[in-house]
């Protein structure tokens, strides 16, 4: 059960991470991201309200994680989104999903000690997920794009585990999530206030940026509930397949062309899923 949740948080991030580049076209990153991330802290905070979780609460130190995941993760789609917009898709993808070396390195010196077949399916996970986002590293690629993907991945790795602390124990993912956006959208409210500035956005845009908002929490929660559950090596690990996601839905919905390397990496990737469940 934790890793197909982890699985399915991977296909949400990565259809989510798809169609906010898409919106990063015509709208600044910085609006993607806030609009979006705003929408969905109005319904998880609803929902811990209907749910009685508000009431119940959490204890400090699990709302200082989650504060600290929404930083981070606020810092990482910025950087994300923007690295995206400015450099080539096949450097940025592959160097931002390798910040799931992060929560696997924290999960293994915590003393997690995952099964052969497991340690390999992750690495043919890591593999599969870097070789379908097609690296395309070339002499003539702009340093700035590829320092904030790497930035981007060591913010997104972070918040793998930072968001594992604020779930675990007296913690909740659905409250941690409502402190994650808490902080993330109230910085980016003071900086629209210095700026006085929504970044151009507009009421058409915000379907978009709602379904963008609900794709990404919505696999915030599922990995957050994951690692209740699971290895956080191995959970990590299944929820970074996204970007062989973001790949797939370019293929299918632009008609953008496949390379065999690419082709290679999702099977890889797949056989690697097979692997982590089998045990």
């Amino acid at each position: 059960m934790p890793y197909l949740l982890a699985l399915a948080s991977s296909l949400l991030w990565g259809a989510g991470d798809f169609l906010g580049g898409t919106a990063s076209r015509r709208l600044p990153a910085v609006a993607v991201v806030g609009v979006s991330q705003a929408l969905t802290l109005l319904v998880f905070s609803a929902m811990a309200l209907a749910t009685g979780l508000l009431t119940v609460g959490m204890p400090g130190p699990s709302w200082g994680w989650a504060a600290a995941a929404g930083a981070s993760g606020l810092v990482g789609l910025v950087a994300f989104y923007q690295a995206l917009a400015t450099g080539t898709m096949g450097v940025v993808a592959p160097l931002a999903a390798l910040g799931v070396l992060v929560p696997v390195a924290v999960g293994l010196v915590e003393g997690e000690r995952p099964s052969v077949g497991q340690a390999v399916g992750a690495l043919l996970g890591v593999a599969g997920g870097v070789l379908a986002s097609g690296p395309e590293v070339r002499s003539r690629a702009r340093s700035r794009p590829v320092l904030l993907a790497l930035l981007a991945g060591v913010a997104f790795g972070l918040v793998l585990v930072l968001l594992s602390l604020a779930s675990r124990g007296d913690g909740d993912p659905l409250l941690a999530l409502v402190g994650m956006r808490m902080t993330s959208v109230g910085t980016l409210v003071l900086v629209a206030m210095v700026v006085r500035s929504v970044g151009g956005v507009r009421s058409r845009d915000l379907p978009l940026l709602a379904l963008v908002g609900m794709l990404d929490g919505g696999a915030n929660l599922a990995y957050a509930i994951a690692t209740t559950m699971g290895l956080l090596s191995l959970v990590s690990v299944l929820a970074s397949l996204y970007p062989a996601v973001t790949v797939v839905l370019a293929r299918v919905v632009h008609h953008e062309r496949m390379t065999r390397v690419q082709d290679a990496g999702i099977a890889a990737a797949i056989l690697g899923v097979l692997l982590v469940a089998a045990g």
